[in-house]
């Protein structure tokens, strides 16, 4: 099974200006790698059969024969190869020229896709003449083979379908917008585009903006040594970009032939498509007529083998932009509150320090939010209430942070009332179950709006994405808040964040506690601790790794993957960390979990939406708390 996943290539070959049997013989060596790889989609540059830069050679017969005989070359060893082969070149129909991209597959010419937008400034109108003057059923002879000759074509195989757009880099409406809106998943850009000093960067900018605006993945081949250096450089400029992210650049200014390959992943396209309304409103009025469609007959190719690597870590801000999106998410979720803080009247706020993660970035967000609305931190009661698994690590932790960050400081141990409730529902003290974590669970939640109520304030939740998603929460216990201010933000976040906080700030005191808080292992710490004082209950071992989690969540959240689909990328993605059986178990666990707990998630507090994904009832994730999970569970029992 493939999973949607369809091997491409973009090839910048060694040319000679005017030498197209020299060129053929080029690219006929690159599409062998390419089939030897099993590439399903090859991209040539723009002209690579007889070279970019010919100029007026472009308009003489011998150049115009020379470059169909090499056309024919290619088109007769394309027999041997299920690759689908792009190439550029001069194509003369009556007494007109027009740059083509010539489409093969198995012997066969499929189509010829002439350039519509027509760049002046360079001389191109001195050559040629854009195919949007042609008629609708224009054809064309070449090879000896009559094949459809249009600007509006969609290729379409089993198991995708692409178009071609020739240049248009700097076109406000790119032909390859409108082939996406129509039913491309991939769109393939020869270019001639020579070189200039931050073209570069502007190419990768406005490509993975079409990509990503259309949902969709976009090849580019640019011409590359060997063309004429008289005005211009070329680069040898390649680019493979899926839905807005670069997944392969070529090294520019080489001498050598370059083979760029990776793989598009259409199901993930689909997918972004199908949630994307304003995509679908585009699509419903931008409907094409004239929009041709030619089939290719391409056999389902072997099972693709991943080159490409998907983030193992996808919730987690890349490195080069690591400082600006922390500031943004803290910055989001403190504003939020402080809106509901002003919009309440609230003369307190009350949350419950545990010494842990998910309390302290919440602790941590409400003292910005006091901070931006000019109040006193001292209006902020910040209560630790020792239970029965409590350490002397996590509470003096608590107590340093609540301490530096100059906030009012409660105490309230859990422990009589916890024992006085057992007591009157009839449960043995000694029996740690559910009844026993739960009860704790809802005693602080009950000291914590008590004291919401007696100070005219409201709690503040801790809870986040991970353990909203898993369930990992006590119904109407922490499970229960007014405003869950980490409602949107997975446990791997939660820890670069509070590292993050901890990395930027001034205090010294602060900072140690916060990184000491990062590194104590994850913990309701409901359950009496070792002899040794050391925490016994951890939750990822009882429920999974979150890094496992959070990577579930977001591809079945954000891309809808099936398990099936979700394991494969995850065996990829943490090859070197978690071996397939244990990515089998906490996916099943997931799975289950996740349909089961939903009831939770139906009626959890408001709290801001920072990222992509959401499960706000009111939100982005509406589902039936009792949808049946038994297809995804059978579908994990057959990795």
């Amino acid at each position: 099974m493939n999973f949607g996943f369809v091997k491409v290539a973009s090839a910048i070959p060694s040319v000679k200006v005017a030498n197209s049997k020299y060129n053929a013989q080029s690219m006929l060596s690159m599409i062998e790698e390419a089939s030897e790889k099993n590439v399903e989609l090859i991209l040539f540059p723009e002209l690579g059969i007889t070279s970019c830069s010919c100029g007026d050679i472009f308009l003489n017969k011998h150049l115009q024969q020379e470059a169909e005989r090499a056309l024919k070359t290619v088109v007769e060893e394309s027999a041997k190869h299920n690759t689908i082969i792009v190439i550029g070149m001069p194509v003369l129909l009556g007494s007109v020229l027009f740059n083509c991209a010539v489409v093969l597959h198995r012997g066969k010419i499929i189509g010829a896709v002439p350039k519509k937008i027509i760049n002046y400034n360079e001389n191109e109108g001195r050559w040629f003449t854009s195919g949007a003057l042609l008629p609708d059923d224009a054809t064309i002879t070449l090879c000896e083979q009559t094949v459809c000759i249009s600007p509006d074509t969609l290729f379409r195989t089993p198991s995708y379908t692409f178009g071609i757009e020739i240049g248009e880099e700097n076109s406000p409406i790119s032909q390859g917008t409108s082939l996406a809106l129509n039913g491309a998943e991939i769109i393939l850009n020869l270019s001639a585009s020579s070189e200039s000093v931050g073209k570069h960067e502007y190419l990768k900018q406005i490509f993975a903006t079409n990509s990503a605006k259309t949902n969709s993945a976009y090849i580019y081949s640019g011409c590359g040594y060997g063309e004429s250096s008289g005005d211009n450089v070329y680069g040898g400029n390649a680019l493979i970009i899926e839905n807005g992210e670069l997944l392969a650049c070529s090294r520019r200014f080489s001498t050598q032939p370059q083979l760029l390959i990776s793989e598009i992943d259409t199901e993930l396209l689909n997918s972004r498509r199908l949630r994307n309304s304003a995509f679908r409103s585009c699509r419903n009025s931008s409907r094409n007529n004239s929009i041709k469609t030619c089939y290719i007959a391409q056999e389902e190719s072997k099972e693709v083998v991943l080159t490409r690597k998907y983030n193992a870590m996808p919730f987690i801000p890349k490195e080069n932009c690591m400082n600006e999106r922390c500031e943004e998410i803290f910055s989001m979720q403190s504003i939020g509150l402080a809106k509901r803080i002003e919009h309440t009247n609230a003369k307190s706020c009350v949350i419950g320090i545990s010494g842990g993660l998910d309390s302290t970035l919440a602790l941590l967000v409400t003292v910005k939010a006091f901070d931006l609305l000019g109040r006193s931190r001292k209006e902020i009661m910040a209560v630790t209430m020792p239970g029965f698994g409590t350490t002397d690590r996590t509470y003096n932790n608590a107590l340093c942070l609540m301490q530096n960050l100059g906030v009012s400081i409660q105490e309230v141990s859990i422990k009589e009332a916890c024992i006085q409730h057992f007591k009157d529902i009839g449960h043995d003290v000694n029996i740690h179950d559910t009844t026993y974590e739960n009860s704790q669970a809802r005693e602080r939640t009950q000291i914590l709006m008590d004291l919401a109520n007696r100070t005219n304030g409201f709690v503040i939740g801790t809870g986040d994405l991970s353990e909203l998603a898993l369930g990992w929460a006590t119904y109407n216990g922490d499970h229960m808040s007014m405003y869950g201010v980490n409602a949107s933000i997975p446990k791997t976040l939660v820890k670069y964040l509070v590292r993050w906080i901890a990395l930027n700030s001034d205090n010294e005191a602060t900072r140690t506690t916060l990184l000491d808080i990062v590194e104590t292992p994850i913990s309701p710490e409901l359950i009496p601790a070792h002899e040794n004082g050391e925490i016994k209950q951890k939750t990822e071992d009882l429920v999974g790794p979150y890094e496992l989690h959070d990577f579930f969540i977001y591809h079945t959240l954000r891309n809808g993957f099936t398990p099936s689909k979700i394991y494969h990328i995850a065996c990829k993605s943490f090859e070197e960390i978690h071996s397939k059986e244990t990515i089998k178990k906490w996916l099943t666990i997931f799975f289950r979990r996740f349909f089961t707990q939903q009831f939770k998630r139906s009626c959890m507090p408001d709290g801001p939406k920072v990222g992509s994904c959401n499960l706000s009832p009111r939100g982005d994730w509406r589902m039936p708390s009792d949808a049946d999970v038994a297809g995804w569970l059978a579908e994990c029992e057959r990795l």
